[in-house]
């Protein structure tokens, strides 16, 4: 462990992570994640490092030294840093700890609970065991029949639209998924054309493009790279494709079908209320979001809605507020449930208006 000042948090190294429990029966993938955001903080002497965590928020873990700990119903005991019983959090027992006090100076690390059951989630039921049984897992994975929950970025199964996946659909998920190796200048889908994949990207680098005006080529609109996923618009809202995807580089797509993803990926994801129910949650803090062409807003809006159409949804993301929930409209209902769907992949909390403006 690299040497720091005493109040200096240090990052936790795969070394200390892979001697926990249950964090140590995570694939090799989780623990690089893992690494990057576990905490590892010191503690001096007489303090409670317990005062300092959120409650059921957080699995603690005492790496160093000496704590003594005091519960509700009046046990006690002195753990150390190293021992076998320091391999689980803290709270193990599943004790409600009154207190905790440091009888030497500490170091405990912290990580979000949430996300370590998350990532256990994933990994049990994409069939993580143990390395010497990675290679089964690695052919199956060349030939498409099976896809590792690895594949999936950490932060964005806490935070994405894979947040809203329920734990019944993963299973599933993992095997209707496709592997497909892709080269650089191949067309993935093509403006115009029925949607029929919902596609992530594993590996590679692909640009989107829309075209404008039928005598103009066709105008780049982004750059998307692993992780990022693409093909949601059409398939949510059952219309054709608004932008062609074509491979910069060498790569591999993980795709799903249009009836998996609607029953797996939007079933789940996206939320519809009644305007009397919308109405009740913009009096709680939500904010009207109008997904149409901006010439349809200006016409006619909900009083007190922003204007962000599903086509530059994108690019607004960074303008939107995290800890706000969106009612997203249309007309009818199916251009906000695509934008539902692209807002969740984003971490943004976003439902629809039922039926959309035409049932007002």
């Amino acid at each position: 462990m690299e040497q720091t000042s005493e109040n200096k948090p240090l990052m936790a190294g795969k070394a200390i992570l892979g001697q926990l429990a249950p964090i140590s029966k995570l694939s090799p993938g989780r623990l690089d994640e893992l690494a990057e955001v576990a905490i590892v903080e010191r503690v001096s002497k007489d303090l409670d490092p317990t005062r300092m965590s959120e409650q059921g928020m957080e699995a603690l873990y005492l790496i160093k030294g000496d704590l003594g700990i005091r519960y509700d119903n009046g046990k006690k005991l002195v753990l150390r840093g190293g021992s076998p019983a320091a391999k689980h959090p803290i709270d193990s027992e599943r004790l409600r700890i009154k207190d905790t006090i440091a009888i030497t100076p500490i170091e405990v690390m912290r990580i979000d609970l949430d996300l370590l059951d998350i990532m256990l989630t994933w990994d049990q039921i994409s069939g993580y065991v143990s390395p010497s049984v990675q290679h089964v897992k690695d052919d199956a994975q060349e030939s498409g029949a099976s896809i590792d929950g690895e594949n999936f970025n950490a932060f964005k199964l806490k935070n994405g639209v894979f947040s809203k996946v329920p734990a019944a659909n993963i299973e599933a998920l993992l095997k209707r998924l496709t592997s497909m190796n892709v080269e650089a200048g191949q067309t993935i889908i093509t403006q115009g054309q029925e949607g029929d994949y919902y596609y992530l990207i594993h590996e590679g680098t692909a640009v989107v493009s829309r075209v404008l005006e039928v005598s103009e080529p066709p105008v780049e609109l982004a750059e998307i790279s692993v992780g990022e996923a693409f093909g949601e618009e059409a398939l949510a809202s059952d219309t054709k494709r608004n932008a062609t995807v074509k491979m910069k580089t060498d790569g591999q797509l993980l795709r799903l079908k249009k009836e998996d993803f609607i029953e797996l990926l939007k079933t789940p994801v996206v939320n519809s209320v009644s305007m009397e129910q919308a109405k009740e949650h913009v009096k709680n803090g939500a904010v009207w979001m109008d997904v149409r062409f901006e010439s349809e807003f200006k016409y006619h809006h909900i009083e007190g809605a922003i204007n962000a159409p599903i086509h530059e949804l994108r690019n607004k993301i960074d303008w939107l507020d995290q800890d706000k929930e969106y009612i997203v409209y249309c007309q009818t209902g199916r251009r906000s449930s695509a934008a539902a769907f692209i807002l969740a992949q984003f971490g943004i909390h976003a439902v629809v208006l039922e039926g959309g403006t035409r049932k007002t």
